[in-house]
């Protein structure tokens, strides 16, 4: 018997147990010990009946994606072969009963759907996720679903990738019971029951007729497009459950065969399945024991209650965490617990919390003008304006109240985490934890690692990521970090762009048209002008006196248009926020123009996209070789998680990857004699081009900075 699958004899029923830590994934060995355990149960005489469960926390949670990474890449021609198993599972004479826990998600749930009956705890979930990888389910979950569930259901599961808990699986007709108490002992109970065997793939009475599946296939199409726009899985899963209704069963199969092998292949796939890797890879930081405790916090404390400190105070109150939150006027102050009330109220309107969940977070939240209890807080973070003297002064002020070993981390988007530091006693304790806007919601934190931070302040800080539900990327220390420092040559291209003849609501279509969550300009906008203003003046930016520097945002700071915050910048706002385009603004870009002597143009989105999104990959290929970045996965995650890049597109340097380098070195070489030093290309980019290499093979070199 394989070691990952146990048998044993319980009450006449066989008891097979699927035991590959930490989540029963599919790896090889997996599906045949199973084969080989139900071959035994089925000619064993003391088993009258079989029990299929998982050990440990889940039953099996799907499969083992390295080896669908393998597949997307051609490192192997073959994928996983599961019919023969499952034929096997649903012809075995005695019956099958799945016995669920935890999760049954894509092939877990396929394994499942091959028994003859399904059986879970309460708090089970089962789902066909598989989009979220750019695939479709391969082990014939598209036939046997809406077999079980019906056409509608299953088309609902597979297009959006979202699972059902157990009660709505018994409601569809997925499972049938839902235990309560021991799964095992509930699920021996329903195996004695000496139930007739029903196999799966014979049901035919819920696929319907094409007069009734027309208006579901329709409204499926519709859910890929809002859902999923511009991907190609959610399509292609229409496709194969059409298939199960029109086909039979064995064709089928191989209709889903035919397109599961198709798709895996596709650039949508290698990136999808490249971001799910890249985020794993992330939360191994380099210099960091695994096995070191981080620091405990069990309370916090913030400074400043405006977005970013109210955002931020959210998350950790949502994490069950209290918070001191501190702020230098009343009037300040309800003005940031007002508008942490109106995002809540939001969150129960759209059913996210209950009224009563609500009140219960907000009581973790103590607000206060002076610093009364921070000196007992585990981690104080300041998240004033984004000044370096007014944080120099509050970070001077925290150390005098903090108490030893305490961490004091600042939301700086942009500034010197060491300049920060020199002026606290203990620097070994400063940590940047660059948080998002929306802090409440955004995934992404940046953590900065300045010369002097301690390995275990890193690892807290990523522990407390994680406890927030956020994902927690470690970056050097530089103006900008990597996400800011990047996307300053991207806003600054599409200003640029505007002013060669472009439109700002050209240039946002394109790359909303490219899959960006955002244009530019829209960003910028929801942004604050006002903001992006100051950040120029702290980094000096634009000090070379030949350096091209944009000519309209200036304009827009000076004449008070900062964005949707006053109803104006670079487009107008009405009370729902929706950008419409501003004659005013158009006449300022024209008026611009004509005093620096350009000549507008027509300009192509093909431009548009290339002299963005190029200039992100330009510079995050200098932020790779200079070490603020440990792999180029990393800033990947940065992007695809905190400045809404596609993740169907991997972020911008798997897009990069997949381009191909010697393509995007090419465009920018092109750009650097057209528009001049701005585009010198990356050292970086022009040696992997000329390798042949991407940046996803580039290990670069041991860096002091992240370690």
């Amino acid at each position: 018997m394989s070691t990952f699958v146990q048998y044993e004899i319980q009450d006449g029923v066989a008891v097979i147990t699927i035991d590959n830590p930490p989540v029963n994934a599919l790896s090889p060995g997996v599906p045949e010990g199973l084969e080989e355990a139900i071959d035994k149960a089925a000619s064993d005489s003391e088993a009258k009946a079989i029990v299929v469960i998982g050990g440990g926390r889940t039953f099996i949670a799907g499969a083992d994606i390295s080896v669908l990474q393998n597949l997307a890449w051609g490192k192997t021609t073959a994928g996983p072969k599961f019919h023969d198993l499952l034929i096997k599972i649903e012809d075995t004479p005695k019956p099958v009963v799945m016995a669920i826990h935890g999760t049954a998600l894509g092939g877990g749930l396929e394994v499942a759907m091959a028994g003859h009956y399904r059986v879970a705890v309460a708090s089970a979930q089962l789902g066909q996720p598989e989009v979220n990888l750019g695939i479709i389910p391969g082990a014939e979950g598209t036939q046997r679903l809406p077999r079980l569930a019906g056409v509608e259901k299953a088309l609902e599961m597979c297009v959006s990738g979202k699972p059902v808990k157990a009660a709505e699986a018994l409601s569809a007709g997925l499972i049938d019971s839902v235990i309560e108490g021991d799964l095992l002992t509930g699920a021996i109970a329903f195996a004695q029951a000496a139930l007739p065997n029903v196999k799966t793939r014979e049901r035919n009475k819920l696929l319907g007729t094409p007069e009734t599946n027309a208006p579901l296939f329709a409204a499926a199409g519709q859910l890929a497009a809002k859902l999923r726009p511009h991907q190609q899985a959610p399509l292609r899963a229409i496709e194969a459950i059409e298939a199960a209704t029109t086909l039979p069963f064995e064709a089928g199969c191989a209709r889903e065969r035919e397109l599961f092998t198709a798709i895996i292949k596709t650039d949508q796939a290698r990136a999808l399945i490249h971001a799910f890797f890249a985020e794993r890879a992330a939360a191994k930081v380099r210099g960091i024991d695994k096995n070191a405790a981080p620091l405990p916090i069990k309370k916090i404390a913030v400074v400043g209650a405006g977005t970013m400190g109210g955002g931020i105070a959210m998350a950790c109150v949502n994490a069950g965490i209290p918070v001191l939150l501190r702020e230098e006027t009343w009037q300040a102050l309800e003005t940031g617990l007002a508008r942490i009330r109106g995002n809540y109220e939001t969150s129960v309107k759209r059913g996210r919390f209950t009224a009563d969940e609500v009140e219960q977070r907000i009581s973790l939240i103590h607000p206060q003008l002076d610093y009364a209890g921070f000196e007992s807080v585990d981690l104080i973070l300041e998240a004033v304006f984004e000044n370096m003297a007014l944080k120099k002064q509050v970070l001077k002020e925290l150390d005098g109240i903090a108490k030893p070993r305490c961490v004091l981390a600042t939301n700086t988007s942009t500034l010197s985490i060491d300049e920060l530091a020199s002026v606290t006693s203990r620097p070994e304790f400063v940590v940047g934890m660059h948080f998002f806007s929306p802090a409440n919601v955004m995934r992404l934190l940046e953590i900065v690692r300045g010369k002097a931070t301690a390995p275990a302040v890193i690892g807290t800080a990523m522990a407390l990521a994680k406890q927030l539900k956020k994902v927690g990327v470690v970056v050097g220390n530089c103006p900008g970090f990597v996400g800011n420092r990047m996307f300053f040559p991207y806003i600054y291209e599409g200003q640029f762009l505007v002013e060669d003849g472009a439109t700002p609501e050209q240039v946002d279509r394109a790359l909303t048209d490219f899959g960006m969550a955002m244009g530019i300009f829209a960003v910028d906008d929801l942004a604050g002008i006002d903001v992006g203003w100051r950040v120029k003046q702290e980094l000096a930016h634009f000090t070379e006196a030949r350096a091209r520097r944009p000519l309209v945002a200036d304009q827009l700071y000076a004449l008070g248009r900062y964005g949707q915050k006053a109803g104006k910048g670079w487009y107008l706002y009405g009370e729902d926020r929706k950008p419409s385009s501003d004659p005013e603004v158009l006449a300022l870009i024209e008026n611009s123009r004509k005093a620096a002597g350009i000549t507008p143009r027509e300009i192509s989105s093909e431009e548009i996209v290339e002299r963005t999104i190029y200039a992100l990959i330009n510079e995050g290929a200098r932020t790779l070789d200079e070490g603020f970045a440990a792999r180029s996965s990393d800033i990947d995650v940065i992007y695809l998680n905190g400045y809404g890049f596609p993740n169907w597109r991997g972020g911008p340097m798997c897009f990069a990857d997949l381009t191909g380098l010697d393509k995007i070195l090419a465009t920018i070489e092109k750009f650097h004699r057209q528009f001049g030093d701005r585009w010198t290309p990356a050292p970086l980019l022009t040696k992997l081009a000329a390798q042949g290499r991407t940046f996803s093979d580039y290990e670069g070199y041991t860096s002091a900075r992240l370690e």
